[in-house]
Formats: C-alpha cells, structure tokens, sequence
C-alpha cells in the first residue's frame, strides 16, 4: 500500500494555533475543559413531571404518540395500544423488566390464548428473530433513557435486545420509565461514559430513536416509514 508524504504540517498547525492565541499543544487531553459549555444550561434543574412536558412537546413533532400510565394499569395500556396499531404478531426484546413491570403474563399467556402470536426474542433463534421481526406488526422494548429536547428513546441491545425490534416492524412501541428521562443527550452521554469508567460493560450497539422512520431527502418531502417503523407509541410509567 503507498503511503501519503505531509509536508510543512508544523508550520500549518503553528499557524492555527497562533490564530488561537496559544502555543502548539504537543499532548493529547481526551478530557478538555472548554470555556464555554452551553450544554449543560438546557432544562438544568427540572423535574420528572416538568422533563415529561418537554417530551410530550417534542413527540408531537417526531409523529410519535405518548401514553401515560402507571405500573398497575401497564398491562391494559398496552394491550390496548397494541389493539389500536392492528394487533399482533408482536415481538419483544427478553428483558428483565417485562417482568419487573408485570407483563411476563401478557406476553406469555394472555397474548397467546387471545391468538395474538408473540415472539420473544432469542439468542437461539440466531436468524429466525431477524424474519420474525420483519413479519411482526409491533416491537416492543423498554427504554434506557430517554431524552427530553428530541423525544428519543436510548436502547442497549445485547443478545437478547435484538435492534431489529426497534426497526423492522411496522409499528415501535417504546415503555419508558419516568426515571429514565433526561434533558438532552448530554446528560445520557455522561452517563455512558461514567458507567464505562467504573468498570461496567455495556452492549457494543447503542441505538437513539425519534420515533418513526423519517426522510425528507428528495425535495424536501418528508415521508415517515421509508426504512423502519411507520408508527410509534411512547408509554410513559410511573415507576417512582
């Protein structure tokens, strides 16, 4: 393979530097502290129920319903969303917190004796998921975090959290946990980054979604549903 000379690199980077005020910066700072943080200023200080007014906002521009619940009503919210987006086949991620949130039932038995075909999500499965979830009329997951400003839900996929069921169904419904909801993606990016800092191991694919599939590439057009779900449900727990 050839390889590419550089020529009169420190004359070029003394110059930018000159026109900054400072010297060269001869080390590499993976943490620099900038004088100016605009960042942080969004929302600061907020509670839960004033961050999910911002949401409910920014949902409405992304074409994505919200849902609000409590746990003990989480149940029959969701069987009747699914019922308003056409039914099943439903697929799921294997979660913990299906369980958690009471819903092993529903998706294990209730769905199933009503006829409603549900699939959960199985690394032995391998490719079959993958067919599965593009014959699926729903994808559910919960959500890890969930910011404010964009109405975007942060998924971890792992082995059993498949991102195919994010975006191969026709409709996406995302459960989110009231404590899950962020600012801005400041505040989830800290996050990540302190959790990978102590130590945790966290899934190799992070996904952010806005809702349903969105283009406006030709002519400025917007079309939802191109190359992924043509709807979605945000359901909103109370879970504190």
């Amino acid at each position: 393979m050839m390889k590419g000379n550089i020529y009169h690199r420190e004359r070029f980077l003394e110059k930018i530097a000159k026109n900054l005020g400072r010297g060269v910066q001869t080390e590499v700072n993976p943490n620099p502290q900038w004088q100016h943080q605009p960042q942080w200023k969004g929302w600061q200080g907020l509670t839960q129920d004033e961050l999910l007014v911002i949401l409910k906002e920014q949902c409405v521009h992304i074409h994505t319903k919200l849902v609000e619940t409590k746990q003990s009503s989480l149940t029959e919210t969701l069987k009747a969303v699914v019922s308003n987006h056409g039914g099943g086949p439903v697929i799921a991620w294997k979660d913990d917190r299906f369980a958690q949130f009471g819903l092993s039932d529903l998706l294990c038995h209730q769905w199933p004796k009503e006829g409603v075909p549900v699939h959960i999500w199985s690394p032995e499965a391998g490719e079959n998921n993958i067919t599965l979830a593009e014959e699926a009329n729903v994808g559910i997951t919960f959500s890890d975090q969930t910011l404010a400003e964009s109405g975007t839900v942060v998924l971890f996929s792992s082995s059993g959290k498949g991102r195919s069921v994010s975006l191969l169904p026709k409709t996406y419904i995302a459960i989110i946990p009231k404590s899950t909801i962020v600012p801005r993606i400041t505040q989830a990016a800290t996050s990540i980054h302190q959790r990978i800092k102590n130590g945790e191991k966290l899934a190799s694919c992070i996904n952010f979604i806005s809702g349903p599939s969105n283009s406006a590439d030709i002519e400025m057009n917007l079309v939802v549903g191109v190359h992924g779900p043509m709807k979605a449900t945000y359901i909103v727990v109370e879970d504190q």
